[in-house]
């Protein structure tokens, strides 16, 4: 019933040419005549009707010539020729609006996100659940672990890690010390936590975000029909022809048999269910595309941007490298340190720990269950492994029982968590968010199918994109740009058509207004759909 009420226009069409037929078999030829004539006529008018607001607006289409096609098939009497050309222009029309819409709802997921409730602090420091858009500026609200930070704000506890890689695509956690700014949209490490709201949910970044990605789905033009570029010349070629046989003939049959020959049905029928195959053989590989008008955009790409983070690289830590301090001589070696440093994390609840810990794992060392463990919020832990008191985390948190750390910070992005064996610096491990193993040569593999240009655009530091790029191939890098700048920066690229390829909610609105917008499979993946 639902394929019925969406397609009305196919539905009448075939139930009137199966009446017609019934008609024609029972010998009532006048009644069919009349039945297809009446209800081609309809169906002519309600098209021409559509079709005159089109042209007022500029927009000329092959209508036109099928409406014309459809009347001179009455008029000379041909009216199952009529009920064909009615069937295969709505049909056209209707495979198109199905190949189009197939993707749209993804676009809610954005909406869906978003925290409809707040935790306010009331007076006694008793919590009320309030709506998000009753939260106010100076408003204390606490954020549970893992949850959506509603609003932006201020951290009034001592400190707290966010996951902000929905909003800035950075994948590793954002430590925030008391006082530091909050962003909506971020989601809240394993502590609860105190914060005050700065801002109103309609001026918060989230909003903000989502307002972006409207402006831009609604500011491109639709994809135009490759028939419809060429609708005038070739209806006034048709009609010419279709004019000059009935002239010669002086029949004006022929008159309606060249325009039906004309109608370009086929072609609005051929086109959509080609577009339709192409995506349905896509969505079997994993690939979901919007419409048929992107892959008609995707032949023609000459510009190609990334984002970094879960796009060019994997999108989660990974342990590169184990920096053994000079001074230990020999205890731990590299092994033995990242043995200890993973057993004490085993328990650590913090977005490295996993990291620290599966490395280890992977590479055939054996964990020792501490005797004791302390995780210290946001800082890292103290655990006591066999006969050795292991400190892992932050270079100040370690400091303080290991003494005096070198500067040896690392580069290129990397972040480093520190180790203390015994009240003494042991060393460092090394992570990094590595580059996909297929990214050089899909890149390769772009510049050889047309793309003249390829850029990084990605809100991570300047070194951290400068690295990855490198590795990639990429020469041009834009970094620490807010979702904003990268909407700026595609909409003023040449040359185009330009293709972004992006993951997470930061790259929603740049996927939007790019003229092919490419969404990885990653996390936020289905808002950036």
């Amino acid at each position: 019933m639902t394929i019925i009420r969406n397609h009305l226009m196919i539905t009448a069409t075939l139930v009137v040419g199966c009446v017609v037929l019934l008609l024609l078999a029972v010998g009532q030829a006048d009644g069919a005549q009349l039945l297809a004539s009446v209800f081609a006529g309809a169906a002519a008018v309600s098209r021409g009707a559509s079709m005159i607001r089109d042209m007022v607006h500029g927009r000329w289409g092959v209508d036109l010539l099928a409406v014309t096609a459809i009347v001179s098939t009455i008029v000379v009497g041909e009216y199952l020729a009529a009920l064909i050309v009615v069937l295969m222009l709505s049909g056209g029309a209707a495979l198109e609006k199905y190949a189009s819409g197939r993707a749209r709802a993804e676009l809610s997921a954005l909406l869906d996100r978003a925290p409809q409730t707040a935790h306010r602090e009331a007076e006694g420091g008793s919590l009320e659940d309030i709506a998000v858009t009753e939260v106010a500026v100076g408003d204390v609200l606490i954020v549970r672990p893992a949850e959506v930070v509603p609003v932006d704000g201020r951290l009034l506890s001592s400190s707290a890690s966010f996951d902000e890689s929905a909003i800035t695509g950075e994948s590793l956690p954002v430590e925030v010390q008391r006082g530091g700014g909050i962003l909506s949209g971020s989601m809240n490490g394993p502590e609860a936590t105190r914060m005050e709201a700065t801002a109103t949910v309609d001026d918060s970044q989230y909003s903000r975000i989502v307002a972006l990605v409207q402006d831009a789905s609604t500011s491109r033009a639709p994809v135009v029909r490759l028939a419809d570029r060429y609708a005038v010349p070739f209806t006034l070629l048709a009609l010419a022809i279709a004019g000059v046989a009935w002239l010669l003939s002086g029949d004006a049959l022929r008159f309606a048999e060249v325009l039906v020959v004309a109608t370009p049905c086929p072609l609005l029928i051929a086109a959509p269910v080609a577009f339709l195959g192409g995506m349905s053989r896509s969505a079997r590989n994993g690939i979901i595309v919007k419409n048929g008008g992107t892959l008609e955009q995707l032949a023609r790409v000459k510009t190609a941007v990334f984002d970094k983070t879960g796009t060019l690289t994997q999108g989660h830590p990974t342990l590169e490298e184990v920096r053994v301090s000079p001074a230990n001589q020999g205890f731990p070696d590299a092994k033995e340190l990242l043995a200890l440093a993973a057993s004490a994390e085993q328990y650590s609840a913090h977005v490295l720990a996993s990291s620290v810990v599966n490395s280890a794992l992977n590479r055939g060392l054996e964990l020792s269950r501490p005797k004791e463990a302390s995780e210290h919020a946001t800082d890292g832990v103290s655990a006591l492994v066999g006969e050795h008191w292991v400190v892992v985390g932050k270079r100040s948190f370690v400091s303080q029982t290991a003494g005096r750390i070198p500067d040896q910070e690392p580069t290129g992005g990397q972040l480093a968590v520190y180790v203390g064996v015994d009240s003494r610096y042991a060393g460092a491990l090394i992570m990094s968010d590595p580059l996909r193993e297929n990214a050089v040569e899909t890149l390769a593999e772009l510049r050889r199918l047309g793309v003249k240009q390829t850029l990084m655009v990605t809100g991570d530091a300047q070194a951290t994109a400068q690295h990855i790029a490198i590795q990639a191939g990429i020469t041009e890098v834009r970094a620490e740009c807010r979702p904003s700048d990268k909407v700026s920066i595609v909409q003023n690229l040449i040359p185009k058509p330009v293709m972004m390829v992006g993951d997470g909610i930061n790259d929603a609105p740049v996927l939007a207004v790019a003229d092919v917008g490419v969404a990885m499979g990653a996390k936020g993946s289905t808002a950036a759909s």
